[in-house]
C-alpha cells in the first residue's frame, strides 16, 4: 500500500497522458521553452550559436536533475528561478549568462504549459477518433434492428438501434471540430516579458517571439500581459466538460437500458469471474458507465475555478498559478479516461435485440397510436378529429386492457376508413422508423470521411 490521496496517482488515468503532466515533465517543458529562446537569439545575432546550442544541450533532464532544482529552491523560493540557475550550473563557457535573457517567468511556464495542453489535446483527438470508428460498428451492424423510442421515460414511436447511435455520432463529431478549431488557441505561449510589452528583448521583440513558437510548434498571444489570456483556458475547460457531459449521456442510455425491467443492453461481463455485489450473487452492475457519469461530475467542478482563474488583477496576479495546478492535469486525464472506458463499452456492448422487440410488444400496439392517425389523415380525416379518434381508442385499449388494434375495430368511425388488414400494416413497427436507416446511413459516411481527412 502507499500514501497517495489522490485517485489519480492509485485508480485513475492512463499512463500515455500522465506522463504529459508530471512534475518531471513540466519541467522538461520548461526547458524546451529556455533553449526556444536561445536559439531564437542565436538567430537574431544577440548571442552565438555556440552558445544556443550549450544551453540547448543542458536543457535536458539528463544533464539538470530534479533534486538539484529542488535544492535551489529552498533557497529561492521560486521554482522556475531555480530551474534557470540550475541550467546555468551545467552549462560550459559563457552560455550560462543567457540562459533566459530577457523573459519573464510566466513566458516560459504559460509556453511550456501550451506544449502540454497540444500533446494532450492529440490523445484526446485520438480517443476521440477511436470513440467515433466504435459507434460507426455498432450504428451499421445495428442499423435494422427495432427498439422503441422512449420520452419522458415512456413508450414514444419505433426507431432503430442504429439511429440512436447516429445521433452519437453526430454529437461526437461536432465535438471533433470543437478540438480542431480550438487547438490553435489553446496551444498559445509567450516571450512578451513582464507586462506583455517585450521592453527586455529589446527591438527584436517580435522577431524573438514568432521564433521561439516557431520552433515549439505554438500560436501567440499578440497582445499579452504578463500571463497569455486565461479566457483560452476557460474555453477549453468547457470544451472538456462539454464532451465529458456528452459521454455522462451515453453512461447514462446504458445504465437505463441495463435495468432489469427494460434490459435491453448490458455491459460486457466476465461470468467466470467477475463479481457484481458482495451479497448478491445475481448482480450484473453497469458499473462502467456509473464510473463514466460520476467521473464526469468531477470533471465539470473544474469549469468555475477556471472561469474565476480568467480575473487576474491589473496584468497579473498569483491567484490562478494554484488553481491551474489542479484544473488543467485534472480534465486531461479524467477526459482521456472517460473517453477510454466508453469506448470500451461500447465495443463490448451486449445488445439484446429480441427483448427490445419485447418491449415494442409489451406496449399493446399503443406506441403504434400516431401512424394510425397519420394513416386515416391520408383518407381524408381532418388531423384533429383523427388524432381524438386514436386517442379514445388508445384511453379504451388502456381500460380493457387489449391492443390498440382491436379497439380501433371497435370503432365504426374509424373502420369506415380502414380495413383490419390496413390497419395490420399500419401497426407494424417495421413499417415506421421513418429516415431512420438513412440518417444512420449518413452519419457513417460522414465519420468515414472526417477521418479519411484526419485534418
Amino acid at each position: 500500500m502507499n500514501d497517495n490521496i489522490c485517485p489519480l496517482d492509485y485508480r485513475y488515468g492512463r499512463k500515455e497522458i500522465k506522463s504529459i503532466f508530471t512534475e518531471k515533465a513540466r519541467i522538461q517543458y520548461q526547458m524546451n521553452v529556455e533553449a526556444a529562446l536561445a536559439r531564437a537569439h542565436a538567430s537574431l545575432g544577440t548571442i552565438s550559436k555556440e552558445d544556443a546550442d550549450e544551453i540547448s544541450r543542458v536543457a535536458s533532464l539528463d544533464v539538470v536533475s530534479v533534486e538539484r532544482i529542488k535544492e535551489i529552491e529552498k533557497d529561492t523560493n521560486h521554482d522556475l528561478m531555480a530551474m534557470v540557475k540550475a541550467m546555468t550550473e551545467q552549462c560550459k563557457g559563457d552560455a550560462g549568462k543567457y540562459v533566459h535573457l530577457g523573459a519573464t517567468s510566466n513566458d516560459i511556464v504559460d509556453t511550456a504549459t501550451a506544449q502540454q495542453i497540444k500533446a494532450g489535446l492529440e490523445i484526446i483527438m485520438d480517443d476521440v477518433d477511436k470513440l467515433l470508428y466504435t459507434f460507426v460498428k455498432v450504428a451499421k451492424r445495428e442499423r435494422d434492428t427495432l427498439e422503441i423510442g422512449r420520452t419522458h421515460a415512456q413508450y414514444a414511436i419505433p426507431i432503430t438501434f442504429g439511429f440512436k447511435v447516429s445521433g452519437y455520432i453526430a454529437e461526437m463529431l461536432r465535438h471533433r471540430e470543437r478540438l480542431i478549431e480550438i487547438m490553435p488557441r489553446a496551444c498559445a505561449g509567450k516571450m512578451a516579458g513582464a507586462v506583455g510589452t517585450g521592453a527586455a528583448l529589446g527591438k527584436n521583440f517580435h522577431k524573438i517571439q514568432i521564433e521561439v513558437m516557431k520552433d515549439l510548434g505554438l500560436t501567440y498571444e499578440p497582445a499579452a500581459t504578463q500571463v497569455v489570456g486565461r479566457d483560452r483556458y476557460t474555453e477549453l475547460v468547457c470544451l472538456m466538460a462539454n464532451i465529458a457531459t456528452s459521454l455522462e449521456r451515453y453512461g447514462t442510455e446504458v445504465r437505463n437500458l441495463q435495468r432489469s425491467e427494460i434490459k435491453e443492453v448490458e455491459e460486457a461481463f466476465n461470468a467466470a469471474k467477475q463479481v457484481g455485489s458482495s451479497t448478491m450473487a445475481q448482480k450484473r452492475n453497469p458499473i462502467n458507465s456509473e464510473n463514466v457519469c460520476g467521473l464526469a461530475r468531477i470533471l465539470r467542478g473544474f469549469v468555475t475555478p477556471t472561469f474565476e482563474n480568467q480575473v487576474l488583477w491589473h496584468e497579473r496576479d498569483l491567484s490562478n498559478s494554484s488553481a491551474e495546478r489542479f484544473t488543467l492535469p485534472h480534465v486531461f486525464i479524467l477526459l482521456d479516461q472517460m473517453l477510454y472506458k466508453t469506448d470500451w463499452i461500447w465495443n463490448g456492448l451486449e445488445i439484446h435485440r429480441d427483448r427490445m422487440l419485447e418491449n415494442i410488444q409489451h406496449s399493446q400496439g399503443l406506441v403504434m397510436a400516431e401512424p394510425v392517425m397519420m394513416k386515416l389523415t391520408e383518407k381524408g380525416v381532418g388531423r384533429q378529429d383523427a388524432h381524438e379518434m386514436v386517442r379514445e381508442a388508445s384511453m379504451a385499449a388502456v381500460d380493457k386492457n387489449i391492443n390498440l388494434r382491436e379497439a380501433l375495430m371497435e370503432r365504426d368511425d374509424v373502420k369506415k376508413y380502414l380495413t383490419e388488414d390496413e390497419i395490420i400494416h399500419v401497426m407494424d413497427a417495421a413499417n415506421y422508423v421513418g429516415a431512420s436507416r438513412e440518417i444512420t446511413d449518413k452519419m457513417v459516411e460522414a465519420v468515414e470521411s472526417a477521418l479519411e481527412k484526419k485534418v
